[in-house]
């Protein structure tokens, strides 16, 4: 990602998807994603794929506060 629009697209294209919210963070060229149920990593990497770029990696991390 290298503008304003490659943000917009990617966090579009993620906050499409059912159950997830996105933020994208084009310095660091990387987008956190909220999951509000389940969720699968494939569709992510195609969702993305579809927009036209790729999914270098994703890194699963537990909320840090819970009940």
């Amino acid at each position: 990602m290298t503008c304003g629009h490659c943000q917009k697209r990617v966090e579009d294209t993620l906050n499409n998807l059912e159950g997830l919210e996105a933020k994208v963070n084009l310095k660091k060229e990387e987008a956190l994603i909220t999951v509000n149920g389940e969720w699968n990593g494939q569709t992510v990497r195609e969702a993305i794929g579809e927009a036209g770029y790729e999914v270098v990696s994703i890194t699963d991390k537990k909320s840090l506060f819970g009940r």
